[in-house]
């Protein structure tokens, strides 16, 4: 492992210790929300100093995966890169992950000391078998990025007994702007649902898909106070990616990044008790794109092992390996070795725009694995 690899996975270390501190700061006004994080951030640390241990013997092991639990959604979002993709569809699943095999995954992710599990789909509450073993993991954290509109009695129960699931919302800033995108009535259902976590004392995120159309209005003060008022207590802004030829226009540019960065400077000063985070953008401190294992990676529903999310690629099945098995995916090998992840980009993911080449590594993958035997 050279010198750059090292010092990434201690920079890596070092923020998620970082932002685990300002959860634990921003919840001492709920004093069993804040007992779970304090024991959190001590798991937190121990899977850091394992993750250190097997980093010294030449495994790559990220902090971070993100996991699709199922390709059912119950919206129909434009521009869902998922639907694109055809990760997710209207179709009865099939061949999907088990709540048994994720229960082997999450296993897998603790020994090697992977410490967040961002759950997703699809719509990951049409899920509640997969997120009820997540729970039995309190030395994971597991966000869930949910469309909001799926919250019931059994799904408050189920995050009060387990603090380690942590509903992340998504809203696209006004109610206008998110039911465009989401579907009419959609901002209204979220808003009740964050009354209702709020007033059963849970905390909660909201994810934020940034275009150069809604930038200045999810950023601003208006929209931030309305979701400080609410009980959220982290944002994650998400780059658009563009999946089609006529959405490319929404996505942002150089101007718009250069000012979301300076954006989240002010925000995260003037909002303390809030962690705010951006993805892709905050990448750039890591010295280029974490996919494929360098920060995190995805599996998808049926147990592909791919490099991101926005790019539905995959050599390896963990249905067949084991997750360390997994992190050894030639495909991943050859977009870190090759220095694709490093390239710059105008859309929201550099791998997604640069799709034919992760084709061709692929192709290539396949065809060893045939001389291979």
């Amino acid at each position: 492992m050279d010198n750059t690899e090292f010092r990434l996975g201690e920079y890596l270390a070092n923020n998620i210790e970082r932002l685990v501190k300002t959860v634990v700061k921003s919840t001492l006004s709920n004093p069993r929300e804040s007992a779970f994080m304090a024991r959190f951030a001590l798991a937190s640390k121990d899977a850091s100093r394992r993750r250190a241990r097997l980093e010294a013997e030449g495994e790559n092991i990220p902090p971070f995966l993100i996991a699709s639990i199922t390709s059912s959604c119950n919206l129909h979002c434009a521009g869902c890169y998922s639907r694109q993709n055809h990760a997710c569809s209207d179709a009865a699943p099939v061949n999907q992950l088990s709540a048994e095999d994720w229960g082997r995954i999450f296993s897998d992710a603790r020994e090697l000391g992977i410490s967040f599990i961002l759950l997703a789909g699809g719509e990951p509450m049409l899920r509640s078998d997969v997120i009820e073993t997540a729970g039995d993991y309190p030395e994971i954290l597991f966000p869930i990025f949910t469309n909001g509109t799926m919250f019931n009695d059994e799904y408050i129960k189920l995050f009060d007994k387990k603090r380690n699931l942590l509903p992340v919302l998504s809203i696209e800033g006004s109610l206008e702007k998110t039911d465009e995108r989401r579907g009419k009535g959609v901002y209204d259902r979220v808003r009740q649902s964050m009354e209702r976590i709020h007033n059963d004392h849970l905390i909660f995120g909201a994810s934020v898909t940034v275009t150069a159309e809604n930038l200045r209005e999810v950023t601003g003060d208006e929209f931030l106070m309305e979701l400080s008022d609410s009980g959220c207590k982290a944002v994650i802004y998400v780059e658009f990616v563009p999946v089609t030829e006529d959405s490319k226009s929404l996505a942002p540019g150089d101007t718009e990044r250069e000012y979301l960065k300076d954006r989240l400077s002010e925000i995260r000063e003037k909002y303390p008790d809030m962690v705010f985070i951006s993805f892709p953008g905050d990448e750039k401190a890591y010295g280029g794109c974490l996919a494929a294992g360098r920060g995190f990676f995805h599996i998808n529903s049926h147990g592909g092992a791919e490099p991101c999310p926005f790019s539905p690629y995959s050599d390896i099945n963990v249905k067949e390996l084991s997750l360390r098995g997994a992190l050894r995916s030639p495909l991943f090998n050859a977009l870190r070795e090759q220095n694709i992840l490093n390239d710059d980009h105008s859309g929201g993911c550099v791998l997604f725009e640069r799709r034919e080449t992760v084709e061709a590594l692929l192709s290539q993958s396949a065809a060893i694995a045939v001389v291979n035997g």
